[in-house]
């Protein structure tokens, strides 16, 4: 497999940091957006029928206006909260309940405010994808390995290849024509399990049989934002793929970049060694034998 440049890594990693104020800021307009949409909605609601509702009953008109006061509390609070954490890298108190409502609300609502501005599906995506990571990130909990999943899209295998990993990972031979030889690497490193879905359906059963409490999972923008929402509240930590061939095919992903993702969310009790070793200094699954090892023939022999 022909590896990415360390030039070309940093690249990518330079364009994330550069583009990252933006997408908060696209994030948080889209939001603002989203929740005026909603309100006006449910105020257009509340004004239309009351008199109508005044024929049915004598209170018709309180309770309804009552039950949309309540929907305007709860998405002006989710839309505010949201924006609050977003900007001041904290959560306002039981924000984290309603985080799962406000993902499910305004994602939708988000892309359809952005096509009225003519912002693309794959930009608001993305967006959605780093705030989610920020939300995940910001508990602070921490992960023994065996509690983690890395989550893999088959496009990241060579489009030539004839093994099917989807059944089982470790029908790969481990050629090096494609990421998922140093993937292997990485989970045996960690011990970790990995595994590689076709779709969402396939995601969902690893999901089920696994019982991850964290997922790290890699794919495109529009894979990464229905995958959060379906398994929400299942924390997901998205990982963008990079498509060097277009989407889809023979895709790759920054080892780098999923290994630091591993030691923020992992208990430092369960690193395989005290101190950080990067995987460009140390050959994924072929560590040197130990001192104790090496001491242990000497004296053998």
């Amino acid at each position: 497999m022909k590896e990415l440049k360390l030039s070309t890594v940093q690249a990518f990693d330079r364009e994330d940091l550069e583009a990252e104020k933006t997408k908060k800021r696209l994030f948080i307009g889209l939001v603002a957006g989203a929740g005026t949409v909603v309100v006006l909605f449910l105020l257009l609601i509340l004004v239309i029928p009351l008199i109508g509702l005044a024929n049915i009953h004598p209170w018709a008109p309180y309770i309804f206006s009552l039950l949309v006061g309540v929907l305007l509390f709860l998405v002006i609070g989710a839309t505010f909260g949201l924006i609050f954490s977003i900007l001041c890298g904290r959560s306002l108190p039981l924000f984290s309940k309603i985080r799962g409502i406000t993902i499910k609300l305004f994602l939708p609502l988000m892309t359809l405010v952005g096509k009225m501005f003519g912002i693309s599906k794959a930009k608001v995506r993305s967006s959605f994808v780093k705030v989610n990571n920020d939300l995940v990130s910001r508990p602070g909990k921490q992960f023994k390995p065996q509690e983690m999943l890395l989550l893999m899209p088959h496009c990241l295998q060579r489009s030539t290849c004839e093994m099917r990993l989807t059944y089982s990972i470790n029908n790969c031979k481990r050629c090096g024509k494609c990421p998922i030889d140093n993937l292997l690497g990485l989970s045996e490193h960690y011990n970790i399990h990995l595994a590689v879905a076709t779709g969402g359906t396939i995601a969902r059963r690893i999901v089920v049989q696994r019982r991850p409490k964290l997922i790290l999972a890699v794919a495109c923008e529009r894979d990464l934002a229905s995958g959060i929402q379906d398994t929400y509240p299942l924390p997901v930590f998205g990982i963008m793929n990079v498509r060097p061939n277009g989407p889809c095919l023979d895709t790759n992903v920054s080892i780098s970049a999923l290994e630091n993702a591993i030691r923020q969310f992992m208990d430092p009790h369960f690193y395989p060694e005290k101190k950080y070793v990067s995987l460009d200094t140390i050959r994924l699954g072929k560590t040197k034998s130990s001192p104790d090892k090496e001491q242990k023939t000497t004296n053998t022999a």
